[in-house]
This record gives structure tokens, sequence and C-alpha cells, in this order.
């Protein structure tokens, strides 16, 4: 992963927070959740820092995550 690379294990902490979040409350909570438009139906994504976001899916209670580096 490309965090463990960077040995920043600041952003690691948080991103396990925000998938912690997530399977709790999949549409709300850290990160400033937000419903991805146009491209992705049902994509959703949060922020991990100023530059990156985890972008991820939720279906019929399974969630999917699609990246958690960089934008979309």
């Amino acid at each position: 992963m490309y965090w463990h690379q960077q040995n920043d294990k600041r952003t690691i902490k948080r991103i396990n927070k925000l998938v912690e979040d997530i399977v709790r409350h999949p549409f709300e909570g850290l990160g400033k959740p937000g419903l991805i438009k146009y491209e992705l139906t049902n994509t959703w994504s949060r922020r991990i820092t100023q530059e990156h976001c985890l972008i991820y899916q939720v279906e019929d209670g399974i969630i999917y995550i699609l990246s958690v580096r960089d934008h979309y």
C-alpha cells in the first residue's frame, strides 16, 4: 500500500478511522462524506487529507473501497 511505503502512520490511522466510520455510518460522519455525481452511481467520497480522498460504494450493505489516494 502506498501509505506504508511512505511510512505515513498518521494518514494510515486516518484511513482506518474513516473505514470504521463508514462501516457504522456509510453516508454521514467523518471526512465530509459526499455523493459523487455524474461519473459513478452510488459512489461516495471522504477526505483523508486536503490532497487525498477515500472513494467507496455501498451496495446491498456491502462496502467496496475503490481508492484511497488522489482525487476522483
